[in-house]
């Protein structure tokens, strides 16, 4: 319902919006650089240890993801105009696209910087599970901070590092579930993941309700912005904070599910073969 409310709210934009894509040129060279840069490190490599396909969608699909949050209308409508189409971009570029972007990895992929020893041993600090997960939710709450959110819609260096620190820590977060390098960062066990992950829903339930159940608008920008829906401005906050607090778990608990039934058939299978179930089976014509 949250989401059809949200695409219910954003088809009444002003249709001239809708073309209002942001062509900086640094934030194209980025991107392009990231997908110019994994796609020739992918053709470097022989078939034996390069990604399989289903890794290079899931990259590419991430860096999909990244696009659709800073270069189109989203962003600029998220800017100028809607608090919760803020949110719905934070979502994207700090959940969703580094869970995506660190599937199409593995530790082929980035064996020459794993090569140098500050790299490594850098990323065995930052991707430990305790440092990543306080990394990730301070970075957040700090940029909430009325104040400072403010900042990072008038200063543009502000709001550039916003952004990258949500997606690198978004990344290091993950990296600990879904590592691609295990010889540097082992993955956590499944059901330590599943903890993991479902202890990382509980940050955003808590801003998100901060925001939701708030009795007046924190974002100065927000209350004197245009109003191009029927939104005032508590209401959009307040649908900020549960786009916060509701959809930005999905991917959490998607991963935790998946985990959790692969634990799940794994001890199923440890218990039948203890019990000697599978030798049965086979011996039977």
């Amino acid at each position: 319902m949250i989401l059809l409310a949200i695409t219910l709210r954003l088809g009444q934009i002003q249709d001239d919006l809708w073309l209002a894509w942001n062509l900086d040129p640094t934030l194209l060279i980025g991107l392009l650089a990231l997908l110019g840069g994994y796609l020739w490190r992918h053709s470097r490599l022989s078939e034996d240890v390069r990604p399989s396909l289903a890794r290079v969608a899931s990259f590419l699909a991430g860096w999909l993801t990244l696009v659709i949050a800073l270069v189109s209308p989203l962003d600029t409508i998220s800017d100028r105009y809607l608090f919760s189409a803020h949110m719905a971009q934070h979502m994207l570029i700090a959940v969703v696209a580094p869970c995506l972007l660190l599937v199409g990895l593995n530790e082929p992929m980035l064996a020459p910087v794993l090569r140098l020893r500050v790299v490594a041993r850098t990323l065995g600090v930052l991707a430990n599970p305790f440092v990543a997960f306080f990394l990730l939710f301070v970075d957040l709450y700090v940029w909430h901070l009325p104040r400072l959110y403010d900042a990072t819609l008038t200063n543009e260096a502000l709001h550039v590092t916003e952004h990258l620190t949500f997606i690198a820590l978004g990344v290091l977060f993950w990296w600990p579930v879904l590592s691609p390098t295990p010889s540097v960062v082992p993955r956590l066990r499944n059901l330590i993941s599943v903890l993991y992950l479902f202890l990382a829903c509980q940050p955003m339930v808590l801003l998100g309700a901060l925001l939701t159940f708030a009795e007046k608008p924190y974002y100065l920008p927000y209350v004197t912005a245009p109003r191009i829906t029927g939104l005032t401005a508590l209401t959009d906050q307040q649908l900020g904070g549960l786009i916060m607090w509701l959809p930005t778990n999905i991917p959490y608990l998607l991963v935790l599910s998946i985990l959790f039934f692969q634990w799940f058939n794994a001890l199923d299978r440890a218990e039948r073969a203890a019990a000697g179930e599978d030798t049965l089976m086979e011996s039977q014509p």
